[in-house]
């Protein structure tokens, strides 16, 4: 009997160089990495939050199937793309720009805390650039720890920075998302 197949949520985010380029660059490197992405979220534009920067980022969440891998695995690949797309050192130093940032948001309902990865990512619920783009792929899904659903921890968001949908053509850059 076949089990479910382990999903995981992906968010990506760059505001250095070709940002969407960056971006899509990621989701090769998730793909090459042998996982399977199943959706990706429409690319926001965002405020960069507790950064030494006033660089905008583009962001988005990734669903993927992961496979047999385990978080620490997943989180040793994704590391791997950031490194080959130009990252430097994720956990030194000041928050600088980046070209690219990839971060474990949820594993299915798995809860794990170890000196390389945290699942669920501890800040997500505070942090309207990865709820935005998640509510639009998992609504419903109840966060493993806090016990809410995604779109109501946006809802009670108190992160007030601007997102808003992103688009290629600079006409539309003065629509915003609702």
């Amino acid at each position: 009997m076949d089990s479910e197949p382990t999903l995981a949520y992906i968010s990506l985010g760059s505001n250095l160089g070709d940002r969407a380029g960056n971006l899509l660059l990621a989701v090769r490197g998730l793909i090459e990495a042998d996982l399977v992405v199943h959706r990706l979220s429409t690319i926001y534009e965002t405020e960069p939050i507790d950064m030494d920067t006033d660089l905008k980022f583009l962001n988005m969440v990734a669903e993927v199937q992961i496979g047999a891998a385990t978080p620490t695995q997943l989180m040793a690949r994704l590391l791997r793309i950031e490194y080959s797309l130009g990252r430097g050192e994720k956990h030194a130093g000041p928050k600088e720009p980046r070209t690219i940032d990839l971060d474990i948001i949820f594993i299915g309902s798995v809860k794990l805390n170890t000196d390389l990865v945290t699942v669920p990512h501890p800040r997500m619920h505070l942090r309207k650039f990865v709820l935005r783009p998640l509510v639009e792929l998992i609504p419903n899904f109840v966060h493993p720890i806090l016990k809410t659903e995604v779109v109501e921890l946006l809802a009670a968001s108190e992160d007030t920075s601007a997102v808003h949908r992103w688009s290629p053509n600079p006409r539309a850059k003065g629509e915003t998302a609702t």
